[in-house]
């Protein structure tokens, strides 16, 4: 009766062995696929008391190694090590203290600059790194010094870079995306796409939450003192540029329209700011001094990591490229970047790679220990018993969406994202599918709740790698000479908060609001309005004559002579020996007795009304 019971709870059972030994600390690869090896002898020795839930029987582990292989073969995951690399060469070359820096000056003369800047470089790094932890340790170690030194306050400068750091999660090129899409069988493009929108409107809220402290709380966020912007001022010489590169790119627009059509518009914004690029550099190396110093160093540390962005996703989102072919260019792309700048070494190149190996290694181990649990969970009904839960959850797709959110939410307290990806995806993916819910809408949600778990307390990620590198200790200034207090890891969770705030709205916004993603299907197509129109084609000939106006024969072979109804190349004859020359549909010896012929099959070549050139066939 107890084996009974267990062989029709195997499911849950499963899952909940699974929870436990994650919750104890073992490796996730290994825990899943331990599961499944074990759950897999149990399933097989109960099979015969469960009734036919279980399904599972030995030779099912002979089709294991074909299913590994699968995952391996998965031109998709490329994408993963060459973003990584691309992220971390930049991030090694020094990509991230020139933005900071520059950026910073800029904004640096009003209040809350510094976090404006953080802010806004967090979403470029997140749009040619895609890694979390190389973004908020780049900003920690750069900017945090800088925020503290001129009085910003601990928690609001750990909080902005913290989260801005996050925003490599959610904008395109992201790792997490990657993984979504593989997981529930959606294009990466698409995936990349539906996220776009959601991921610019975050980055704006964050820019809206820095400059409502600087309206109500300004002593949080002070302006840089005039002793610290070392670049001076010159703003108008930017903007007089960008308007120049601005009318350059227009009219190349127009200029282009009639052969380039709506591509006439990439053209000109390329043809543009490669003008305002070369001119500030001649400007600099040729003395020119009609640019400021400000604007020269603002376009020649912004363009670079925008042309790459371009290079990446602009080429995935029209079309060239795929997501794989756009993050090789990127690792090309970063290397010829660092190469440029001078800081192009072999140790960079050495540690990239081992980095690069290390997270690709972890993902290939946590898929096939994924791949193992998830054909025992399958060959129990587990996936059933998933559907069947979450369709009964009340409230129809919205009661679907606040329950996965919420599991999704306090899984991230424990769990990595590619773990959560790797073990709920699957299970989930169904239930929406039968549920009728979009799931590239859904994959873009799940990846701002991934998000979140970057930031949520006491295991949030990004906290982790901030406090890594943040002072816990007293500590001398090098430029001011003044003692500064160390950071407490309270004052980091602290300042996450209002963040984690901003991103659960972000998350209700994208759920009220589906057209956000749902963009990327393109325009509505209304199917009364389709016109289905049928080319003419070109009167056939008939069967054996000669085609009229190179019309087709329709498979009839023409050899110059009149078809006379059967094929004359070896045609069969059925019930007579064949001695000679074929039957063609006559009386032998030219008899006028009524004796049938023997019906010709016919091969190939329809009878399209040809007319007949011998004596009438007289069939009984």
């Amino acid at each position: 009766m107890l084996l009974e019971i267990i062989a029709h709870n195997m499911a849950p059972i499963m899952f909940a062995s699974l929870v436990f030994f994650l919750l104890l600390g073992y490796p996730v690869a290994f825990s899943l696929a331990a599961n499944g090896l074990v759950f897999f002898a149990i399933g097989v020795w109960l099979a015969p008391l469960s009734g036919g839930n279980i399904t599972l029987d030995w030779p099912l582990l002979g089709n294991l190694p074909r299913q590994l292989w699968g995952i391996l073969s998965n031109e998709t995951l490329l994408a993963i090590p060459f973003f990584t690399f691309m992220g971390i060469i930049l991030e090694r070359s020094g990509m991230a203290e020139d933005l900071l820096d520059t950026i910073g000056q800029l904004f640096g003369p009003i209040r809350g600059g510094l976090a404006f800047a953080v802010v806004l470089v967090g979403a470029l790094l997140a749009a040619t790194t895609g890694v979390v932890a190389a973004s908020v340790i780049a900003m920690g170690l750069i900017s945090l010094p800088i925020m503290l030194r001129y009085g910003y306050d601990k928690r609001t400068a750990t909080g902005v870079i913290a989260a801005s750091g996050t925003l490599a999660q959610i904008i395109p090129p992201s790792l997490v995306l990657i993984i979504l899409a593989d997981q529930l069988g959606r294009s990466v493009g698409d995936m990349y796409r539906g996220a776009l929108i959601p991921g610019l409107v975050l980055t704006g809220m964050y820019l809206g939450y820095v400059a409502m402290v600087a309206i109500f709380q300004p002593h949080k966020v002070p302006a840089l003192p005039p002793e610290a912007r070392t670049l001076g001022g010159g703003v108008t010489s930017l903007l007089v540029a960008v308007g120049v590169g601005a009318a350059i790119s227009y009219g190349v627009h127009l200029w282009a329209y009639a052969d380039w059509g709506t591509n006439a518009d990439v053209l000109g914004v390329t043809v543009g700011t490669i003008v305002i690029y070369l001119y500030a550099l001649a400007d600099r190396y040729l003395d020119l001094n009609l640019l400021s110093r400000l604007a020269q160093q603002v376009i020649m540390v912004l363009i670079p990591p925008l042309a790459l962005i371009f290079l990446v996703l602009g080429t995935i989102f029209i079309g060239l490229a795929t997501p794989t072919e756009g993050g090789a260019m990127g690792a090309v792309g970063a290397m010829i970047l660092a190469f440029a700048k001078g800081r192009f070494r072999f140790p960079i190149l050495q540690s990239a790679l081992v980095a690069t190996t290390r997270l690709s290694a972890f993902v290939m181990f946590v898929l096939i220990g994924a791949r193992v649990f998830s054909q025992t969970f399958y060959g129990v009904n587990g996936h059933i018993w998933v559907e069947e839960l979450l369709i009964a959850v009340p409230g129809g797709d919205y009661g679907f969406l606040f329950v996965v959110n919420v599991i999704v939410f306090i899984l991230g307290f424990f769990l990595d994202f590619f773990e959560i990806a790797f073990i709920l995806i699957p299970l989930i993916a169904p239930a929406a599918d039968k549920l009728g819910i979009d799931l590239i809408w859904l994959g873009v949600i799940l990846g701002m709740n991934l998000q979140t778990s970057f930031l949520t307390p006491p295991f949030g990620f990004a906290l982790f790698y901030l406090r890594s590198v943040a002072a816990k200790v007293p500590y001398l200034d090098r430029i001011t000479g003044k003692k500064m207090d160390g950071i407490k890891t309270v004052e980091i969770y602290k300042g996450a908060i209002p963040f984690i705030v901003i991103q659960m709205v972000m998350i209700l916004t994208v759920i009220a609001f589906p057209q956000m993603v749902l963009h990327y299907r393109g325009p509505a197509v209304d199917p009364n309005s389709v016109e289905i129109i049928v080319p003419g084609f070109t009167p056939l000939a008939p069967a054996g004559a000669p085609a009229l106006n190179g019309a087709p024969t329709l498979g009839a072979p023409n050899l110059g002579a009149p078809n006379f109804g059967a094929p004359n190349l070896g045609a069969p004859n059925l019930g007579a020996p064949s001695l000679g020359t074929p039957n063609l549909g006559a009386p032998e010896g030219g008899e006028t007795g009524t004796a049938p012929a023997l019906p010709q099959p016919n091969l190939g070549a329809p009878q399209l009304g040809a007319p007949q050139l011998g004596p009438p066939v007289v069939t009984p």
